[in-house]
């Protein structure tokens, strides 16, 4: 049991804690770790199902709109006025309880998707490695940590090796850290608490193991993300959000004015209120958030049979909006299974010794896995002179080499491999074919040529060096004065149908740059392979020696960025983004920067944590051919919410600000409350399907765009063609048939509701309606609709809902009006898309 204040735990060493917590090198039992989990207040705890039901459903009527409406219903049934109580209720609960159910399908499977990309951890129980949930981890667990994980808890180091650790989201210091195990003075800053690792931040180099001291709330990171959110507004988003303050402003100034109006002309009060409310609520985009959301949820839903997880479901619209692709091309334009062409030594001849030295470094490095080292543990070779590991030197993005020190019953070797620039660098001798060693100086011009030659016959070289060291601790300064042993030769085969891949990404208008570490050699033959028959390459050196705005102009140029280091990977997508909506797709340490710096982040089911962590999309596999799919849904879900929107602003708004004028020149209100929530209940049920809408193929051949100034247009076009035709419906009811109030309400409904429903029709797609065919429920739904529209006022309840049946003559006029309503608005809306449709 912790008896003592985890505050300054740094303070204190290993075996302190152990005792403190009832923990050991070994770690906790899986029972003490349950027991404590359970025990803990500092640990998320799971809402129960009914719980965020009941939550969601009390949500739907938490606008203040919706509140006041019912407030006021509430208010008429103890002033005596009862005959509209239920009816309204009924629709207005009816209407909850149908974004209710589309919203909490949408939920369900957003918790689905969180579920497949929650982070992992290696933690010790039972004193047996095992990967846990990260939120499952408790204090006193022991931990082990490789190159790319990310730290799930404040933890102290037991063991460190070579360890160096990215603390920028604690410090803001963009330097890897190097740690060590051991105690430090209470006062240390944090920035130089060398013998933790904090929860956030994540492990650039070198593995380690550490106890856990704080969790959740109770740690650094806690602590802030409890008084902050990091939570960033995507521009549809904003857009999106903007748009409903905008029309709900206009909304409300209508409203109240009415409700004035109507007071002054001595009608009654509680009506008068009611029909306020009730246009309030028909003309207030009440489902613009509910449509956003079902239909990002339904596209993350589709994308995922594509193989494509989305972690945040609002960089859907984002995606739609790609017109550029950046990646690295291991596994994404080539297999990324490394095959091993050749193991030569410096003069080309193949070499059983430099055989050995890369088996040897492969198979007993304990870094992350990567595909270079898979190859080389299946190398067919026979081991001699029993090698044991005595150290290892990770792999880091600075060095770009991995040491291993082995002894044999010989010797004690220290074998390094990496990029054939550094391990040249650290090389003083090679060794000869007639196996005796001499200086490298007058041999360097040759293999630089060498090395060359390889990339232009499209293998990747990769140095390998050795020289003898004692039984000692090694660490990078013995990385000197070493012998070249000789190339490791890589292929890694360009991809079946990665041509056929490409073309489809142009035909959505989606370019495709490759940013790599390889050198320009093997960048070059790659371009040629894939089509591009005279390659643009610039390489890391070049991007180095260019300034920023002369790198904006370069890289629009540039096919591939061939020897780049991961610092420059975000300053070239940074570039990019002056003149591209740009994705980058990475799955390693390296690649983190770049995935946050593009405008779409996308990485893979087995990167490392902390480039799964950083990204907006998992791929569950790399293939270019899935985000070719991820792309067109990200634009359908785009289009189908725009859909919404254009109804919202166009039918709708117009109707409703007609029915508001209406109401100022007439004796009766043209439309009683419970008609005009009713209308709005019966056009609710197409709209919400909306999200599910066929796209036209032509739509999803652009990248969509958000433009409010588009919309605005739109909305003022067909809004006033909305009005038009209600002008027409008012003067022909008024002054041709000379209804009565009942009679008038009754075609001003059906004229109201029918040309809502058309219009999702005409505005679905950009071509003449007849030629694009709907989605099955929007059709289904909008018929059911029209059915009951012209239904309605020939049932037996027609009354309590102030309907009456209307004469055949009377009738036909409102569905002459209504025909010639669709005609003119299909050819409306060709001409605009034609004349302002710019994206």
């Amino acid at each position: 049991m912790q008896t003592t204040s985890p505050n300054n735990f740094w303070k204190n060493d290993t075996s302190f804690w152990f005792k403190n917590l009832n923990s050991s090198d070994k770690g906790l039992s899986q029972n003490d770790a349950e027991k404590i989990l359970s025990n803990s207040d500092n640990h998320k705890k799971v809402e129960s199902r009914i719980k965020k039901d009941i939550k969601l459903f009390l949500g739907q009527f938490k606008s203040p709109l919706m509140l006041l409406l019912i407030g006021a219903v509430i208010l008429s049934a103890f002033l005596g006025d009862t005959s509209d109580v239920f009816i309204i209720l009924f629709i207005v609960l009816s209407t909850g309880l149908l974004s209710f159910f589309q919203e909490r399908n949408a939920g369900r499977v957003v918790e689905k998707l969180q579920s497949l990309v929650s982070l992992k951890s290696t933690v010790l129980r039972d004193s047996k490695s095992q990967e846990i949930k990260s939120s499952d981890i408790v204090v006193g667990d022991v931990l082990v940590f490789k190159a790319g994980d990310m730290i799930p808890a404040d933890c102290l180091l037991i063991e460190a090796n070579e360890l160096n650790a990215n603390e920028a989201s604690l410090t803001g210091e963009s330097f890897p850290v190097r740690k060590e195990i051991g105690a430090l003075d209470e006062k240390t800053e944090l920035s130089k608490r060398i013998n933790c690792v904090w929860e956030g931040t994540n492990i650039v180099s070198g593995n380690a193991k550490a106890l856990v001291i704080q969790t959740g709330k109770d740690s650094i990171f806690g602590s802030i993300a409890q008084s902050a959110t990091n939570k960033v507004e995507t521009t549809f988003e904003k857009g999106i959000k903007d748009f409903g303050f905008f029309l709900m402003k206009i909304t409300l100034v209508l409203s109240i004015v009415i409700l004035i109006i109507n007071l002054i002309n001595h009608k009654s009060v509680i009506e008068s209120a009611l029909f306020a409310l009730a246009l309030a609520v028909g003309m207030a985009p009440e489902l613009l958030p509910a449509i956003t959301t079902i239909a990002m949820s339904a596209g993350a839903k589709r994308m995922l049979e594509k193989k494509v997880v989305v972690k945040k479901l609002a960089s859907i619209q984002n995606l739609g909006e790609v017109n550029l692709l950046c990646t690295d091309k291991t596994g994404t334009i080539t297999e990324g299974a490394i095959k091993v062409s050749g193991l030569v030594n410096g003069f080309g001849k193949e070499s059983d010794f430099v055989k050995q030295l890369a088996y040897l470094n492969a198979t007993f490095e304990t870094g992350y896995s990567n595909p270079i080292d898979d190859a080389l543990k299946q190398l067919k070779i026979d081991v001699i002179n029993n090698p044991k590991k005595i150290g290892e030197i990770p792999y880091d993005f600075i060095r770009k080499c991995l040491s291993i020190a082995v002894k044999t019953d010989k010797e004690n070797l220290l074998i390094t491999k990496g990029a054939f620039t550094q391990i040249i660098g650290i090389c003083t001798k090679i060794k000869r074919d007639d196996e005796s060693v001499e200086s490298i100086d007058s041999h360097k011009a040759e293999l630089e040529k060498r090395y060359q030659q390889f990339g232009m016959d499209g293998l990747r070289a990769i140095g390998i060096c050795y020289k003898n060291v004692e039984d000692k601790t090694i660490s990078k300064e013995d990385e000197s004065e070493m012998i070249f042993a000789g190339f490791l030769l890589l292929q890694d085969p360009i991809k079946d149908g990665i041509v056929d891949t490409i073309s489809e990404l142009n035909k959505l208008q989606v370019g495709l740059k490759i940013i790599t570490g390889d050198n320009k050699n093997v960048a070059q033959s790659i371009a040629i392979k894939i089509g591009i028959s005279n390659p643009k390459i610039l390489t890391g050196a070049e991007v180095f020696n260019t300034s920023a705005e002369a790198l904006q102009q370069i890289v629009s140029q540039t096919h591939i960025f061939a020897e780049v280091e991961p610092q420059q990977k975000e300053r070239i997508i940074l570039a990019l983004r002056k003149s591209y909506t740009v994705a980058y797709i990475g799955d390693g340490i390296n690649d983190v920067s770049a995935i946050n710096a593009a405008d779409v982040g996308i990485s893979v089911e087995n990167a490392v944590d902390v480039a799964r962590e950083a990204a907006d999309f998992v791929l569950m596999e790399k293939n270019l051919m899935v985000l070719v799919d991820g792309i067109k849904e990200g634009r359908k879900t785009f289009a189908n919410t725009l859909k919404y929107i254009f109804i919202n602003t166009g039918s709708t708004f117009g109707n409703m600000f007609s029915v508001a004028i209406a109401s100022l020149l007439l004796p009766f209100l043209p439309m009683l409350p419970k008609q005009i929530l009713l209308m709005n209940f019966i056009t609710d049920f197409p709209y919400l399907t909306v999200a599910s809408d066929n796209v036209d193929h032509e739509q999803l051949d652009k990248p969509g765009k958000w433009d409010l100034k588009f919309i605005r247009n739109y909305m003022v076009i067909f809004g006033i063609h909305s009005s038009v035709f209600d002008l027409i419906t008012f003067l022909t009811l008024l002054y041709v048939f000379k209804v009565k109030e009942s009679a008038f309400q009754t075609g001003w409904f059906i004229e109201s509701i029918l040309t809502e429903l058309f219009i999702l029709f005409i505005i679905r797609t950009h071509k003449n309606f007849f030629k694009s065919r709907p989605g099955k429920y929007l059709f289904i739904l909008s018929f059911l609709g029209l059915a009951i529209t012209i239904g309605l006022p020939y049932s037996p309840f027609a009354n309590n809902i102030g309907l009456t049946p209307l004469p055949f003559v009377n009738l036909s006029a409102m569905l002459l009006i209504v025909v010639v309503y669709i005609i003119t608005a299909d050819l409306l809306k060709v001409w605009f898309f034609k004349k302002y449709h710019s994206a």
